[in-house]
C-alpha cells in the first residue's frame, strides 16, 4: 500500500446517500485504488442538529454492499469538537465575535458567493454594536490585494480566488454553537493525514477558504480533484434539498446498476466495457479510472 496517498469520503448524515454522493464516493475510492493508497471514511456530522438518526449507519452499510471497503476506523466529527476548539484558539486575534443575524447579513451583504452564501461586509470586525450579543465567530480574511489564493485542481485546472471579494470574513462557529464545515474539514484532513481530496465540484469554491485556514494553522494542503456534479432535469445539483432519491441496492442486479450509473457519470464507459457482476465491475473500474487519468494527463481538465 502506498503510504504517500491517503484519500477519504466524507458524507454528511442528513439523509440517505443519493446518486450524486455515490459518484463522489466512487471517484475518491477509485483514485485511492489507482494510486495504491488508503481510502478513509469520515462521517461529517458536526452539524448535529441536521443529522438524521440511522443515516450514517445506512451509508456505511451501502458502501460495504457496493464493495467499497474503507481502511481503518470510521471517524465521526461530532466526537472531535475539542480539536476544532483548539484550532480556533490557535487563530488568535484573527477570530472575532459577530452579532449579526441572518436577516441583517442578507440586508447588508456585499454580494453572493459562488456557493450561494452571503459575502459578509465586516460589520462586526471592529466590535459588536452596543446592545447586541455575540452570535457566531468569524475569521478575518486579508484585505483586497493581499487575499489571493491559487491552486491547481486536478480536474478544473488552475483556480484563482480573492478571499475578500469571493467570500469575505467567514464563519468558524455558528450561532447555534456548532463548528462550521470549513474549520472542521481542515482540522480533520490534517489529523487523518489526507494527501488527496476527491469530491464534487460544488465544493470547489470552498477550497480557497480551506487553504487559507491550512496556511494559518501551518497544516499541509492536500491535492484536490473536484469531479462534475450530477444535476436534475431542472439543472439543479442533485442533493437532498432538491429531492434527490436515495440510492438503493437490495440485490446483486441493483448493486451493479448503481455502480454502472455512477461510473458512467464519471465518464468511465469508454474504458469499462461490459461487466456481468460486482467482481467483474471492480476488476474493470480501477483500470478504467487509470485510463481516464492517463487520457487527460496532458490536459488540466477531466471532463465527465
Amino acid at each position: 500500500m502506498n503510504a504517500s496517498y491517503i484519500g477519504r469520503f466524507a458524507p454528511s448524515p442528513t439523509g440517505p446517500l443519493h446518486a450524486g454522493s455515490l459518484v463522489a464516493a466512487l471517484a475518491s475510492y477509485l483514485d485511492a485504488k489507482v494510486h495504491g493508497g488508503q481510502w478513509l471514511v469520515r462521517i461529517e456530522d458536526v452539524d448535529e442538529g441536521r443529522s438524521v438518526a440511522g443515516a450514517a449507519d445506512a451509508a456505511l452499510a451501502l458502501l460495504a454492499r457496493l464493495g467499497m471497503q474503507w481502511d481503518g476506523e470510521v471517524v465521526w466529527q461530532s466526537r472531535r469538537t475539542d480539536l476544532y476548539q483548539a484550532a480556533c484558539a490557535r487563530l488568535g486575534a484573527l477570530v472575532y465575535p459577530c452579532g449579526c443575524n441572518r436577516r441583517e447579513i442578507a440586508d447588508s451583504r456585499l454580494a453572493l458567493a459562488a456557493d450561494g452564501s452571503a459575502i459578509y461586509p465586516g460589520t462586526c470586525r471592529h466590535g459588536i454594536a452596543p446592545g447586541k450579543l455575540a452570535r457566531s465567530l468569524r475569521l478575518r480574511v486579508p484585505a483586497a490585494g493581499e487575499d489571493a489564493i491559487g491552486f491547481i485542481d486536478r480536474c478544473a485546472g488552475p483556480v484563482d480566488a480573492q478571499l475578500a471579494r469571493d467570500a469575505g470574513d467567514f464563519i468558524l462557529q455558528r450561532g447555534d454553537g456548532y463548528w462550521a464545515y470549513q474549520l472542521a474539514v481542515v482540522v480533520d484532513d490534517a489529523a487523518q493525514g489526507i494527501t488527496d481530496v476527491v469530491r464534487g465540484a460544488d465544493l470547489l469554491d470552498s477550497t480557497p477558504r480551506q487553504i487559507y485556514l491550512q496556511r494559518l494553522l501551518q497544516l499541509p494542503t492536500p491535492r484536490y480533484l473536484h469531479v462534475p456534479v450530477l444535476r436534475n432535469a431542472r439543472g439543479e445539483k442533485l442533493s437532498k434539498q432538491t429531492g434527490a432519491e436515495a440510492v438503493t441496492a437490495h440485490d446483486d442486479a441493483a448493486v451493479l446498476r448503481v455502480l454502472l450509473a455512477a461510473a458512467a457519470a464519471l465518464g468511465l464507459a469508454p474504458w469499462l466495457g461490459a461487466v456481468d457482476g460486482l467482481a467483474a465491475f471492480w476488476r474493470a473500474a480501477v483500470p478504467a479510472w487509470a485510463c481516464k487519468l492517463q487520457a487527460h494527463q496532458h490536459a488540466p481538465v477531466l471532463h465527465g
